[in-house]
């Protein structure tokens, strides 16, 4: 999945796009309410693009987990965030069998479903073809 410019805010819930730098600050759009809101230095800020998920090999780059839940639920949504762990932790190992299980917690899982699950509402799952295909066309 191209995740370029979506942003995870410590402390905020939901995810953001990037939308310009100040010279302190960014200025962000949050992807539910599309309230524009500026995140200054002291604040964590996350590209979901430079996130991985903890494997018992390499690490899987988040594109690549939100690809095979993409597969596995066919274009649809994932389950809902609020599931029972044992169930979560069920629905991450079809998702990525190879997880490492002292590494990657329930809490982990429910944040990333519900990225994921943002990400569908707001049809930002784009697969990494088609956005390279789109860059080939605008160039």
């Amino acid at each position: 999945m191209v995740l370029k410019d979506i942003l995870a805010i410590s402390g905020e819930s939901g995810l953001f796009k990037f939308i310009a730098q100040g010279k302190n600050s960014m200025v962000v759009e949050h992807l539910e309410t599309k309230k524009r809101t500026s995140v200054f230095g002291s604040s964590k800020v996350s590209s979901l693009e430079e996130i991985s998920v903890f494997t018992t090999g390499e690490d899987i780059p988040l594109g690549k987990v939100f690809d095979n839940i993409f597969e596995k639920e066919k274009g649809g949504t994932a389950i809902d965030h609020k599931a029972d762990p044992v169930e979560l932790k069920s629905y991450f190992q079809e998702v990525l069998p190879e997880y490492d299980q002292h590494k990657v917690y329930a809490s982990h899982m429910k944040k990333i479903v519900q990225w994921y699950n943002i990400l569908h509402k707001n049809n930002l799952l784009v697969r990494e073809e088609a956005g390279s295909d789109e860059n080939r066309e605008q160039q």
